[in-house]
């Protein structure tokens, strides 16, 4: 690929996204793809350290402001680190979370003033947005069953203990974020079986692939 790609998983706890990057990755890579996977909270060293603080409950006290601000810069270090670069380099980046979680988690759910985290956002990325986003919907009550199935006998983390109504709440969030953005995102029933699941991200993401190709072809014609 001339440039990079970017493509982010985004949706409520027990969706999924986890187990589709990895199939989607393998796919991609069998077609010659060059592929970086990655995740947030984390994805560099710096961004790493910080996942630890957020995920444990650490900075729960100071409120989702201070979590807005810890996300931001995690998300600036793995930007500079190791999206940007990617991209840079031609590769396809498949990111678990991105600025959508932000915006849901922080914003919508979390009552942080839309105007701070605009601006910490817009900090964050310094211009790197995501080309594709894969939002991941499924009922709360089962996401949330898959995650404690998941988990097995470690404690659910900072954000799945929530209670339903919040978990709800972030459902919702994500559907009008690709309510508002349809260019930019693809809603995924993750409801369905793994296999059919996988389909469909498999059709959405080589369609829209095809679709940059084909846009870059046709600048080259034109130039």
């Amino acid at each position: 690929m001339a440039r990079g790609f970017f493509i982010t998983f985004e949706g409520g706890e027990g969706a999924g996204k986890s187990t589709q990057i990895g199939q989607l990755a393998h796919k991609l890579r069998d077609k010659r793809y060059p592929v970086v996977v990655t995740r947030e909270p984390g994805g560099s060293p710096g961004a790493e350290a910080i996942r630890h603080v957020i995920l444990s409950g650490a900075a729960e006290p100071f409120g989702p402001q201070m979590e807005a601000l810890l996300f931001a810069a995690a998300r600036c270090d793995h930007v500079e680190q190791l999206i940007r670069p990617a991209l840079r380099r031609g590769k396809i980046v498949l990111c678990d979370r991105f600025v959508d979680s932000s915006r849901v988690y922080q914003g919508m759910a979390g009552n942080v003033d839309a105007a701070m985290l605009a601006e910490i956002e817009r900090i964050s990325v310094n211009g790197v947005m995501p080309d594709m986003t894969l939002i991941f919907d499924i009922d709360p009550e089962e996401g949330l069953r898959r995650a404690a199935a998941r988990r097995g006998d470690d404690q659910p983390d900072r954000f799945e203990k929530e209670t339903l109504a919040v978990h709800k709440r972030r459902r919702q969030a994500f559907l009008d974020i690709a309510r508002k953005e349809p260019k930019r995102c693809t809603v995924i029933d993750a409801s369905a079986d793994a296999e059919t699941v996988e389909n469909a991200v498999t059709a959405a993401v080589f369609a829209a692939l095809e679709a940059r190709s084909h846009a870059d072809h046709e600048a080259v014609q034109g130039a």
